[in-house]
């Protein structure tokens, strides 16, 4: 189960939940045939109950959200998107660990 905080996106809710907001965002490019995916999912439930406020986790089904997925080049999943006031700062594909996914939320904060 998704920590309460974790906003799945669609095409319908991404300017609002990840372009439109002022605090870091980390966006999940996952998908649920993926074990690294899964492996990565209770990482980042953690890192959205260590960071409240101060940043924001959500994530993408790429087979559900496709044009999401095309948008940003996805290619392989899991990939972690940072973005800060709607700008994409980083990108990594594959598992990252936790206090590294806290400390670049904090470095664009």
């Amino acid at each position: 189960m998704a920590h309460e905080s974790i906003v799945n996106l669609t095409s319908d809710n991404f300017a609002t939940e990840a372009e439109g907001v002022s605090t870091p965002v980390v966006i999940d490019f996952w998908s649920e045939h993926c074990g690294p995916c899964k492996m990565l999912a209770p990482v980042l439930d953690e890192v959205a109950a260590e960071i409240g406020e101060a940043g924001k986790v959500t994530k993408v089904d790429v087979m559900d959200q496709r044009e999401l997925a095309m948008k940003f080049g996805i290619r392989a999943v899991p990939t972690l998107i940072f973005m800060k006031d709607g700008e994409v700062k980083e990108t990594k594909t594959g598992i990252m660990m936790k206090d590294a996914i806290i400390e670049k939320l904090n470095s664009l904060a």
